[in-house]
C-alpha cells in the first residue's frame, strides 16, 4: 500500500545526502585553502582523504536510495548528476592537496592564494543552490547563483592566463615551471567541477518551475 508519510521521508532523506554531499565539497576546499594558506603546520593528506570517503559514501547511498525507491522527488538523472558533479569536487581537492604536499616545501603557496579565493566562494554559492533543492526554490534566485559560478569561472580563466604568463616568462626553473602550472590547473578544474554542479542545480530548478 502506498505510504504517504514513507514517500516524504524517502524524498527528505534524497535532499539531505544531496546536502550533506554539498558540506562535503566545502569542508574539502576549506581545507585545501587551510593548507595553501599554512603548508608547514604540519598537515597532512589525511582530512582531504577522510573527506573524499565519505563523499564516497554519501554517493554510494543516493545510488541505493535511487534503486529502492519508486517515486523520487526530482527526477532520477537529476538527482544522480547532481550526486556525480559534487563527488568529482572533493576528489579533484584530494588530488590537488597530494600533490602540493609533495611540492611544497619549493614553491610558494601564495601563488594560488586568488584561485582559492575564487573557489572558496563558487562552492559556498554551491551549497547555497543545493540547500534551495529542497524548498523549492525561486527560479530568479537560483538563476542568479548559477550566474555567480559563472562569474567566478570566468574569473578564475583570466587569472589562469595571468599565472601562466608569469609562470613562462623566463625567471623559473623548469620544475617549479611544470609542477606550479600543473597545479594551476588542478584548481582551475575544481572551480570547473563547481560550475558543472550548478548547472546541473539550476538546470533542475527549471525542469521543475
Amino acid at each position: 500500500m502506498f505510504s504517504l508519510q514513507r514517500f516524504l521521508s524517502k524524498g527528505h532523506r534524497f535532499f539531505d545526502l544531496l546536502d550533506a554531499s554539498a558540506e562535503e565539497a566545502q569542508q574539502s576546499v576549506r581545507a585545501l585553502i587551510e593548507l595553501i594558506n599554512a603548508p608547514h603546520d604540519g598537515r597532512t593528506l589525511e582530512e582531504f582523504v577522510l573527506r573524499r570517503r565519505q563523499e564516497k559514501q554519501l554517493h554510494e547511498q543516493i545510488t541505493a536510495l535511487l534503486c529502492s525507491t519508486l517515486i523520487t522527488p526530482l527526477e532520477r538523472e537529476d538527482i544522480e548528476d547532481l550526486s556525480n558533479a559534487l563527488s568529482r569536487i572533493t576528489k579533484s581537492t584530494k588530488k590537488f592537496a597530494q600533490r602540493f604536499l609533495i611540492s611544497h616545501s619549493w614553491i610558494s603557496g601564495r601563488v594560488f592564494s586568488q584561485q582559492a579565493q575564487l573557489l572558496q566562494q563558487a562552492t559556498d554559492t554551491l551549497c547555497r543552490m543545493v540547500r534551495r533543492l529542497r524548498h523549492g526554490p525561486n527560479l530568479n534566485r537560483i538563476q542568479e547563483e548559477n550566474g555567480l559560478l559563472h562569474q567566478y569561472e570566468g574569473e578564475a580563466d583570466k587569472l589562469m592566463i595571468e599565472l601562466l604568463k608569469n609562470l613562462y616568462s623566463g625567471e623559473h626553473d623548469a620544475r617549479q615551471m611544470i609542477v606550479t602550472r600543473d597545479l594551476f590547473e588542478l584548481l582551475e578544474k575544481v572551480i570547473d567541477r563547481c560550475r558543472d554542479a550548478g548547472n546541473i542545480a539550476f538546470r533542475t530548478v527549471l525542469k521543475n518551475s
